[in-house]
């Protein structure tokens, strides 16, 4: 006796003369289509964008010596002639009239200046300052250190990734509506933070806090020598932020969950609607008894 195959088959078809179809039932399998279809797009949007974990640690995240930074920003009532930018820091370093990496673009018919630096500082406290200590005795008369700042980060450039603005948020910090003869102070926390992405790629930044303070500033003969300071100091807590998918294998169980389930759902809406017309069609005609 030969085995026949088609015996396990736990799927057994239905002649389609045996079946019976129902708008009700045409209604309910569009309606469970359209609400598959959005369930799995959903799904599918929700796999292909992973979710960035965050944990903290105590660090240092590499081996680099010095950390890079980037300033940017408007002085739209200072000419660029006695602009400069100066670092100092805890291990010594005093530097006045930094001019690596700087361009200087006049703003406001020459009044102004548009001010860019890219640099480097040592992983210690200090402070880098916008202000006219390089032009040495020629001082400009009333020097208006009002300003926009553009930028103010540190490490790799993290504007492509999903962060937020924890890592420039100065930016866009109008102090033009303070006074001409003020300094202003930012002191800012720094948090080391490294960003791995799926692949395993690693960038090292810098996210930051800060306070403002402003002031007018006096020198010899109560002169008043204003200037932009931004003070930092380095926390030795490191965050982590990683990419993570759900494994494939999760979307698949989460896709089979899905369609059958919607499918399980809709038969019983549809039986229960089926079973309720002929229930009433039976009233109708007398024959409930």
């Amino acid at each position: 006796m030969v085995f026949d195959l088609r015996r396990l088959d736990v799927y057994r078809k239905i002649p389609k003369d045996l079946t019976q179809p129902t708008y009700a039932g045409a209604l309910v399998s569009i309606l469970s289509g359209l609400f598959i279809t959005f369930l799995l797009l959903s799904e599918f949007t929700s796999f292909i964008r992973p979710d960035v974990v965050s944990e903290l640690y105590v660090d240092n995240p590499g081996e680099v010596e010095r950390l890079s930074v980037r300033v940017n920003l408007t002085l739209p009532r200072l000419g660029c002639h006695v602009v400069g930018l100066d670092i100092q820091d805890d291990m010594g370093r005093h530097e006045v009239g930094y001019v690596d990496n700087t361009n200087k673009e006049p703003v406001n018919d020459k009044k102004g200046c548009r001010f860019y630096s890219e640099f480097t500082i040592n992983k210690v406290p200090g402070n880098f300052h916008v202000s006219t200590h390089a032009v040495g005795m020629n001082q400009p008369t009333q020097p208006d250190f009002t300003h926009v700042i553009h930028e103010v980060s540190f490490g790799d450039d993290l504007k492509n990734k999903s962060l937020g603005a924890a890592f420039n948020p100065l930016a866009g910090r109008d102090r033009t509506t303070s006074k001409p003869e003020a300094s202003h102070d930012y002191y800012m926390k720094i948090v080391p933070t490294v960003y791995e992405d799926l692949w395993g790629a690693k960038n090292v930044s810098y996210q930051y806090t800060y306070a403002y303070k402003e002031y007018t500033s006096y020198g010899h003969g109560r002169r008043v020598l204003p200037a932009i300071w931004f003070r930092y100091d380095i926390t030795p807590i490191t965050v982590k932020y990683h990419e993570k998918r759900a494994p494939f294998y999760t979307f698949i169980t989460t896709i089979c969950a899905i369609v059958g389930g919607t499918f399980t759902v809709a038969g019983i809406i549809d039986s229960f609607i089926f079973t309720a017309a002929e229930v009433f069609k039976k009233a109708e005609l007398g024959k409930l008894s």
